[in-house]
């Protein structure tokens, strides 16, 4: 059975839309793994902070049938097909990695590049999968976090109640 990642963000009614996603989430795959929440500077654009955070999860689903429900799942909290990339919303569940799979289809790119880009995205998922090595560079979450590029990073974990 995969091992799948998924970044979650939100900027608008952040905590609201977080914990919603993560129900959803689990109400589709069971029981998740949950990094920290980590509060971000947006990437792109002003606007206000994202709440950011990567969790894992177990399917015998399709790759496929799996990016479908995340989109659902956005459409459900309020996320419109013709938003920008780099624009404030309500909620983002971007699939980060699908077992080892290794695939471009229209939207569909595994692994994201986002995990070597972003730091919202490799800190968490580091976090929760150091040891697990990225499908093409084949280095370990925990090596790509320790050698990345921390200056002007502008993120930081948040305790939630």
């Amino acid at each position: 059975m995969p091992r799948g990642y998924i970044s979650i963000g939100s900027n608008i009614e952040r905590e609201k839309n977080i914990f919603s996603a993560l129900r959803a989430l689990e109400r589709q795959f069971g029981k998740l793994q949950v990094s920290s929440i980590f509060e971000t500077e947006p990437v792109g654009f002003s606007g206000d902070p994202f709440y950011n955070l990567v969790v894992g999860f177990d399917s015998e689903l399709d790759v496929k049938a799996v990016a479908s429900l995340l989109r659902e799942i956005e459409m459900e909290h309020g996320r419109t097909h013709n938003s920008h990339k780099f624009s404030a919303r309500t909620l983002d569940l971007d699939l980060l990695l699908y077992g080892d799979l290794v695939m471009t289809e229209g939207r569909l790119q595994l692994p994201r590049e986002e995990i070597t880009r972003y730091a919202f995205v490799l800190e968490p998922l580091a976090e929760i999968a150091p040891d697990l090595q990225h499908p093409v560079s084949k280095q370990r979450f925990a090596e790509l976090w320790e050698k990345f590029d921390k200056s002007g990073v502008r993120q930081k974990r948040i305790p939630l109640s």
